[in-house]
């Protein structure tokens, strides 16, 4: 099986070539995603490597705080800014596990995950998901848990309101717009102890992830972490 893959993808590729969501360039067979030089230059904030980071400063005294990082920078017109709007926007899910594997493996050099236990991606409202045909937050906690083998939960916290868009409002408009999103739908008990993890995509203001970590508020002991792909405005 091992050989009938080694000369077939070759093959495959040939016929039907992968490009660099990056750059565009043609991947080599080892590539996946991007290449090699796109990956290498990928705009990495090292906030996970700093104390009280700017992506921390965000989240004090709004909730029991475990760690937080966002791990690139989001800048628009850029070749990132490319990557996260072809996650988002333009139905490459694959390309959401992909970056999400991207960010645990180095992610996992460091203590960043130790303890936690469950990977909480910030849902979508159903009608949302139904345009999209996908949760770009839980794709990135899927490629999170293929290498951290931390269990992805999507079934504890749900949206129960749709929003209008984030994009163009200004901070308050955006904590206004939140209000009251999200709802627990599991006995607090069972998460009761817990360090859980919220994933997503892009952090600008803290307010979806602050609004979503509100519903775990009256749960005992519990703590909570943040990781999101990018960081926009920082």
């Amino acid at each position: 099986m091992k050989l009938t893959k080694h000369w077939f993808l070759p093959l495959i590729h040939l016929f039907f070539p992968r490009y660099c969501a990056a750059c565009g360039r043609r991947l080599q067979e080892e590539e996946i995603g991007l290449c090699k030089h796109c990956w290498e230059h990928l705009p990495r904030t090292n906030y996970h490597l700093q104390e009280d980071s700017l992506a921390e400063k965000l989240f004090w005294g709004k909730f029991p705080l475990g760690r937080v990082t966002a791990y690139y920078h989001y800048r628009p017109g850029s070749s990132f800014a490319e990557i996260v709007h072809l996650i988002k926007y333009r139905n490459r899910p694959e390309l959401g596990i992909t970056m999400g594997r991207l960010m645990a493996e180095e992610l996992m050099q460091t203590s960043f995950f130790e303890g936690v236990d469950l990977l909480i991606p910030v849902p979508l409202h159903k009608k949302r998901f139904r345009q999209r045909g996908y949760n770009q937050s839980e794709r990135l906690a899927t490629g999170i848990s293929q290498l951290t083998a931390i269990p992805v939960a999507t079934n504890l916290v749900s949206r129960n309101r749709h929003t209008e868009t984030q994009t163009h409002k200004t901070a308050q408009e955006r904590y206004e717009n939140m209000r009251q999103v999200f709802q627990l739908d599991v006995s607090p008990e069972i998460l009761t102890g817990k360090h859980v993890m919220l994933v997503d995509d892009v952090l600008t203001t803290s307010a979806t992830l602050t609004a979503c970590a509100d519903v775990f508020k009256d749960i005992p002991d519990i703590t909570i972490s943040i990781l999101t792909l990018a960081v926009a405005g920082h």
